[in-house]
């Protein structure tokens, strides 16, 4: 007769079962390691090395070496103050263009386009795969004095209209203010209309049938339906339109001239050729604090949070 071993009691669950949930819950953290590192090495680390060389005195041949001089952000608002209202009027005048060609035609594609959207959408995206400086520099033959764009704009007098507003001189297009914006408009035009389209894109067109059932008009349904619903999409493309085109320099180092240069071109200077680090850092910071104070003030004035 055998004799049966009586089964080995159970073990300790509770503490298996604990370790489990915590490796659960440590692997979304797991997961956003690599973005965090990413952030720290090009975005923190860098930061803090700009804001450590706007605080330091000296020069290329002695060294630079921190005294916490702050002087430096007060000398270079003072000296520069105009580059930092011509950036904020040509990135503001160029996104209010953008946002008055882009949505036109996001709503076409949204609504309208039927079979033709996918090829309007490659359109909209299609000046991507071109290089940035080539797109600029097209537009300095496209401006060029002689060009059919100056006589026809001559001949109809829109010239003489952005002459009297300071925005051209004489029969000129390059080197003046409106070659600018026109070069900011077209570059940035695209990040306008793609979060547009995606807004309007959402919206369920029986609103708009239950709109009309109700004898609304178009103007009233667009006004009252459309357009709320589409403010999503408009605060998204406004800033990403105006906040690159603060910073940008090449359209006003390319379409301008001496008196057109933004502050990018002035922190580029300073950074290569003047060769003064500390004043370059501190303009770069006193743009980054004016464009975030402009853009939190957008966002809570626009009421949404929902950015898409």
């Amino acid at each position: 007769m055998t004799v049966t071993e009586a089964p080995p009691a159970p073990g300790p669950v509770e503490p298996v079962v604990h370790k489990q949930s915590v490796r659960r819950k440590l692997v979304p953290y797991w997961l956003l390691l690599p973005g965090i590192l990413w952030l720290v090495v090009f975005f923190a680390l860098p930061m803090v090395y700009q804001a450590s060389t706007s605080v330091q005195t000296g020069s290329l041949e002695e060294g630079f070496s921190v005294t916490w001089h702050f002087q430096t952000y007060w000398d270079a608002l003072t000296e520069y103050y105009p580059q930092f209202l011509r950036s904020v009027l040509y990135a503001g005048t160029a996104t209010i263009l953008c946002l008055l060609l882009g949505y036109p035609l996001a709503y076409l594609i949204a609504f309208r386009a039927g079979r033709w959207r996918n090829l309007l959408l490659v359109v909209v995206i299609a000046p991507f795969f071109t290089s940035f400086l080539i797109r600029t520099l097209a537009w300095k033959t496209i401006l060029a004095d002689g060009g059919p764009v100056v006589d026809v704009l001559g001949s109809v007098g829109f010239l003489d209209v952005t002459s009297w507003l300071g925005m051209t001189e004489g029969n000129r297009l390059l080197a003046t203010p409106l070659a600018v914006v026109c070069g900011l408009t077209y570059n940035f035009l695209p990040f306008m209309i793609l979060p547009l389209y995606t807004s309007l894109e959402r919206i369920d067109p029986r609103l708009h049938e239950a709109a009309g059932d109700l004898y609304a008009k178009p103007s009233t349904i667009f006004r009252k339906v459309t357009f709320p619903l589409s403010m999503p999409g408009v605060v998204s493309g406004t800033l990403l339109t105006f906040i690159p085109a603060s910073g940008d320099y090449v359209n006003a180092e390319l379409l301008g001239s001496t008196d057109t240069k933004m502050v990018g071109n002035v922190i580029q200077s300073q950074f290569l050729r003047v060769l003064d680090y500390p004043t370059a850092a501190a303009l770069s910071f006193i743009l980054m604090a004016v464009v975030l104070i402009m853009v939190t003030v957008y966002i809570r004035r626009a009421g949404t949070e929902d950015l898409v």
